[in-house]
C-alpha cells in the first residue's frame, strides 16, 4: 500500500469532483498552495496537523484521505445497515459509511412511544423531518408538533426528546450536523 500515492490521488480526485482549484482548497484548509500542490503530486510528507486540515476542508476522515481509492459504487443490502432499538423506537442509519460531520437516521416511533435524544457537542445543529404520522419534539422546554412534511431545526447540544402522540406509527428523519472540532 503506497500511502503517498493514495493521498495524492484522493486529494486530486476530491478537489476536481468539487470543481475547485488548488488555490481555493488550500485557502479553505489553511495550508499554503505550494504545500497543496506537493500533496497532489505525491512529493509531500505532511504532518498530522496538515492531514487534519486537508481532511476537514474536504469533509472526509483522515482514513479516507490516505486509504486506497474506493470503488465508484457499492451495494449495501438492507440487512447490513445498522439498526438499534431505543425502547420501542427503531433507529436506522441512513448512510452505511461514516460521513464526516453528519449523522443521518430514520426514526420509527410506534403509537405512544418516546425516546430521549442525546445532546451532542456544543454548536451542533439538528434537523428533524416528519415523514408520516405525528412527532412531538421537546427541546429546551419547548414542544414542537410535527405533521407530515414539517421540519424543525434546533440546537442539538440541548436536552431533547421525541414522542409519537398519535394512533399510528410515525416516521421521522434526523440529520445531525455536528459542530466542527476546534483546531
Amino acid at each position: 500500500m503506497d500511502v503517498s500515492a493514495n493521498l495524492a490521488n484522493n486529494i486530486k480526485q476530491l478537489r476536481e469532483a468539487r470543481g475547485l482549484t488548488q488555490a481555493q482548497l488550500s485557502k479553505q484548509a489553511g495550508v499554503p498552495r505550494p504545500t497543496w500542490a506537493n500533496l497532489e503530486s505525491g512529493a509531500a510528507n505532511p504532518t498530522l496537523s496538515v492531514l487534519i486540515k486537508v481532511a476537514n476542508a474536504l469533509s472526509i476522515s483522515i482514513e479516507e484521505l490516505v486509504g486506497p481509492p474506493r470503488a465508484s459504487a457499492k451495494h449495501y443490502p438492507a440487512a447490513s445497515i445498522p439498526i438499534r432499538k431505543r425502547g420501542k423506537v427503531t433507529v436506522r442509519k441512513l448512510l452505511p459509511e461514516v460521513t464526516a460531520g453528519f449523522v443521518l437516521e430514520k426514526l420509527e416511533l410506534p403509537p405512544g412511544s418516546s425516546m430521549t435524544g442525546v445532546p451532542h457537542t456544543p454548536g451542533t445543529r439538528e434537523y428533524l423531518t416528519c415523514e408520516a404520522g405525528t412527532v412531538e419534539l421537546s427541546e429546551s422546554g419547548q414542544v414542537w408538533t410535527l405533521e407530515t412534511g414539517d421540519v424543525v431545526v434546533f440546537r442539538g447540544d440541548q436536552k431533547h426528546g421525541y414522542r409519537n402522540p398519535g394512533r399510528r406509527k410515525a416516521i421521522a428523519y434526523s440529520v445531525v450536523a455536528l459542530a466542527p472540532v476546534a483546531r
